[in-house]
């Protein structure tokens, strides 16, 4: 395992797996998922997103940022549910709270290609994510890119905490298994970034 890598399988209780998808439910209704596209080609990711808390993670033309509202309407991003701030304060040794929370919605055959999560200013604040629906294929190398890679099969309730050495870890979704949960009553996977933006 990754140095600064904590795996949790299964932390989130089915309860609380089912509440988070309704919190979701609601909150794309006021923060529609939108397609983001890579700055330099324009092309189109293979997920789609929206973002909770005050700031929210977009990719356009115009370059990777964060910014206080949803890109096409302008509204303010919705607010971090109270479990998901909960799980951060519990998992995160960090002393404050999470500016952003990245929504990725996963379908058909959407997947992440090997990213560092680089556009925040602290890197002391880990990143804790949380994932739902249906398994996923992580794989996460080194600072660099290239060389050995590791990956893990996350299910739905998993949560991984990236600190210390693994913050600035090459790291991706290869694919997403179908039909592997029920949670989402249309399948597919959603993952769930918590992330510091500012530092304090």
């Amino acid at each position: 395992m990754t140095p600064g890598l904590r795996y949790l399988p299964g932390h989130l209780a089915l309860p609380d797996q089912r509440q988070l998808v309704e919190n979701l439910r609601a909150a794309v209704a006021a923060a529609p998922l939108f397609v983001p596209v890579m700055p330099r080609t324009g092309r189109p990711f293979s997920v789609r997103m929206t973002n909770l808390g005050p700031l929210g993670w977009v990719s356009d033309r115009g370059g990777y940022r964060y910014q206080p509202g949803h890109p096409v309407s302008g509204t303010p991003w919705p607010p971090i549910p109270p479990l998901l701030l909960d799980l951060w304060r519990s998992l995160s040794g960090y002393p404050h709270d999470p500016e952003a929370c990245l929504v990725n919605f996963y379908s058909g055959g959407a997947k992440m290609g090997l990213h560092r999560d680089e556009d925040e200013e602290d890197f002391s604040a880990p990143v804790v994510s949380v994932s739902l629906g249906d398994t996923a294929v992580f794989r996460i190398g080194g600072p660099d890119r290239g060389g050995r890679t590791t990956t893990i099969k996350l299910q739905s309730g998993d949560v991984l905490v990236m600190g210390g050495a693994a913050r600035l870890c090459y790291h991706g979704i290869d694919r997403v298994l179908g039909g592997t949960s029920t949670l989402l009553k249309d399948g597919g996977r959603i993952n769930l970034t918590l992330r510091r933006v500012r530092k304090p």
